[in-house]
């Protein structure tokens, strides 16, 4: 069981704490197919912490988590504040977007891996869409991120030759190729058994202890009290502060 309240404005958690905010929703309104589907969100992440956001399909998790890399824009009547890493993304200009996902690690449901490349190609063409040059450090990231999720040795292997669970964790090393101060992950667990799904999450819980925030959506409520963190739902039109 557990309760979910609103939290207004910024909270005392975040006043208490001494890490760097990277995010700040207050009293943002959040679109699906031009529909609002929350409203009145407050909603703040230090460095560090791991986050959840629950709630039924259709509820808006996705969509509040696409407003964060600027997928579903925020306009500035639907906002009192809306920060992502420094930046107003009620004021935002398109050709500043790139180098705010830069700075972001985004985890999808389905991997989202290139199915014609080996694992090494996938995350080769990641760091030169985004301005990697030199083959050396190239060479030497993608070792080091294979590395930190167990996967160094998938290195030459196709997407096809993976288990669901191998692709996301190679998933979770394609987003943390640019070292993100942030990753936001929408259900990056819900094509996965149980077991492979817990040491998913315990992978995202270890990130955090580098000071990378993660964000998560999730139907695997359980996976809640194994790997304790920050929780909201998504109900009723609701943003409201879980807890447990």
């Amino acid at each position: 069981m557990y309760l979910c309240r609103k939290f207004c404005g910024q909270t005392a958690y975040n006043h208490e704490k001494k890490q760097k905010m990277l995010l700040d929703y207050q009293k943002v309104k959040v679109y699906q197919a031009n529909v609002p589907v929350l409203s009145d969100v407050d909603f703040q992440v230090d460095e560090g912490e791991l986050v959840y956001i629950i709630g039924k399909v259709g509820s808006g998790k996705s969509s509040l988590l696409k407003t964060i890399y600027c997928e579903i824009d925020i306009c500035d009547d639907d906002a009192d504040r809306a920060e992502v890493l420094g930046r107003d993304l009620k004021r935002i200009r398109r050709k500043e977007i790139p180098a705010l996902r830069k700075e972001l690690g985004i985890i999808f449901q389905d991997f989202q891996l290139l199915h014609d490349r080996s694992v090494e190609k996938n995350l080769r063409f990641v760091l030169k869409a985004t301005g990697w040059k030199d083959k050396t450090a190239i060479a030497e990231r993608i070792d080091e991120v294979l590395a930190a999720v167990g996967m160094s040795e998938k290195k030459t292997k196709m997407p096809s030759e993976l288990s669901g669970g191998e692709q996301q964790r190679i998933a979770i090393a394609r987003a943390l190729l640019n070292t993100p101060k942030m990753i936001v992950a929408d259900e990056p667990t819900g094509n996965l058994d149980p077991e492979t799904a817990s040491n998913i999450v315990a992978l995202l819980r270890e990130i955090t202890q580098k000071g990378t925030a993660v964000i998560m959506s999730t139907h695997n409520i359980p996976m809640l009290d194994k790997y304790p963190g920050k929780v909201y739902e998504c109900k009723e039109g609701r943003f409201e502060r879980c807890l447990f």
